[in-house]
């Protein structure tokens, strides 16, 4: 079909929960559209400095949810969702 754009898509999240006593431990998670989970948490320790390593190649956010687990106070979770388009 010509002029149509043809989108990929991939999720960015963002893990905050308890570690050892008082501590928190934050995560990166990348799950790109090929279906790959990675860990990028060693690439950047904001969800900023990720989100702007994503929109250089070329990834768009679109739609961002927060999940936090009010009950036990021992996790949130964020989840970006960004798109680009597929190259003809």
């Amino acid at each position: 079909m010509v002029g149509v754009t043809r989108w990929e898509y991939a999720l960015l999240v963002r893990r905050r929960h308890a570690a050892a006593g008082t501590e928190w431990m934050i995560t990166f998670t990348w799950y790109g559209p090929d279906g790959l989970m990675q860990d990028i948490s060693a690439l950047g320790d904001t969800a900023i400095a990720h989100l702007n390593r994503a929109g250089a190649s070329g990834w768009e956010l679109v739609n961002a949810e927060e999940d936090i687990n009010n009950l036990q106070g021992t996790t949130e979770v964020f989840r970006y969702h960004l798109k680009r388009p597929l190259p003809d």
